[in-house]
């Protein structure tokens, strides 16, 4: 009879474990602590998709200037968001636009920068 109770416990355990990280793999948030952070989320995109472009296009010599102004801001920006970030998925998203907008903004700077 004890047996059967504690074999019940161990199911009922593994099935709500297996729920919790089957939800968690559907969606996806940079908000894991449950509070919204909109400032925060905004930063943290623009500062990827700053980031990526600046990178992209510091590689085309002819939009160098491009590449500068975003690789600027989005440093700038990304800085900001990196000291203000509340979660761990806000930081990994961060420092991957921080270092795509200084090469970006340095690949702008060896192309010819603000000329």
């Amino acid at each position: 009879m004890l047996g059967k109770a504690v074999l019940s416990l161990e199911v009922t355990a593994l099935s709500q474990a297996q729920a919790q990280s089957q939800s968690r793999s559907r969606h996806f948030t940079l908000n894991s602590d449950g509070k919204r952070h909109t400032l925060l989320n905004a930063a943290t995109a623009y500062t990827v998709v700053a980031g990526i472009v600046a990178f992209v296009t510091g590689l085309i010599g002819s939009y160098h200037m491009v590449a500068t102004i975003l690789g600027i801001t989005g440093l700038g920006v990304g800085l900001w968001a990196q000291m203000m970030s509340a979660t761990r998925e806000e930081r990994i998203f961060i420092v991957l636009g921080v270092v795509a907008s200084f090469v970006g903004m340095g690949l702008g700077l060896a192309h010819g920068g603000f000329s």
